[in-house]
């Protein structure tokens, strides 16, 4: 009988490495890292899905739902803010938009 929690916890371990490792080939900025990139981004997925765990929403927020791209600014997306809503707006190659909300978690960081 195998112990779910800890077979999670290695799955998690995991998939933070396979970011990681795609985080730094693509500041490498070659047409091959960003391959090997996007494969480590895919087997980061592959891994959640097959262990039943969820991507944490700090990671998963830096991945496209589009095309799986690692998204790195100035690298393969644009920054954008949209200051009045409280979000930034990440334009990835592909032409999807990804908008991750700052303007809650900054108020959560004063309060606290």
């Amino acid at each position: 009988m195998k112990n779910t929690s800890l077979v999670s916890k290695i799955a998690l371990g995991r998939i933070e490495i396979l970011i990681r490792l795609a985080e730094e080939k693509m500041l490498e900025n070659s047409v091959e890292s960003g391959r090997l990139a996007k494969r480590y981004v895919r087997l980061a997925n592959e891994l959640s899905s097959h262990y039943k765990t969820s991507i944490p929403k700090k990671l998963k927020n830096k991945i496209c739902n589009k095309c799986g791209n690692l998204l790195v600014p100035g690298i393969n997306c644009k920054v954008r803010l949209a200051s009045t809503q409280g979000y930034a707006v990440y334009a990835c190659e592909c032409g999807k938009e990804k908008h991750i909300f700052y303007k809650n978690i900054c108020k959560k960081r004063l309060h606290s």
